[in-house]
């Protein structure tokens, strides 16, 4: 199973898209399940359902932070970690419109909700819908960087 359908699967099971994303990567990310759960939690809804940076792009980047950037605060370090965050962003943003989740949603003829509680995933969340689909080209675009510098 690709990376990709992992991280649809898990999206479907009912994690947030960031947390989606991060969990596909869970192998190389060097923590356990249950603290890519929570760290990833408040990054779903566009951060904390307030509709801005899509969640599926969020856990793209903090695969990125946790396989590719160095332990250290160094210029060249922040440097090197964000033009690769950048680089897959534009990917993201060239397929999708946007990296923001309000305006993905408006692209879905989907009513923009900012806060409040989440819908219940039922088939019919899921129809109207392709946050599935965004995560898994998230995760599927972050696979190929990663297999490209011999992470994977």
């Amino acid at each position: 199973m690709s990376r990709a359908e992992k991280a649809k699967e898990y999206f479907l099971q009912g994690y947030a898209c960031s947390q989606a994303v991060a969990l596909a990567f869970l192998d190389v990310c060097g923590m356990d399940e249950g603290e890519i759960v929570k760290i990833m939690l408040p990054f779903g809804g566009g951060l904390g359902r307030l509709r801005l940076t899509c969640g599926a792009v969020s856990g793209m980047a903090a695969v990125i932070g946790l396989t590719m950037s160095k332990a250290e605060n160094t210029p060249e370090n922040k440097k090197q970690t964000y033009a690769i965050v950048q680089e897959l962003c534009g990917k993201f943003q060239a397929e999708y419109g946007s990296l923001i989740c309000g305006d993905l949603l408006k692209g879905m003829k989907v009513p923009v909700q900012i806060g409040g509680e989440a819908e219940a995933r039922t088939t019919e969340y899921y129809k109207k819908r392709s946050c599935a689909d965004m995560v898994a080209f998230a995760a599927k675009i972050l696979e190929e960087y990663l297999q490209e510098k011999g992470i994977l």
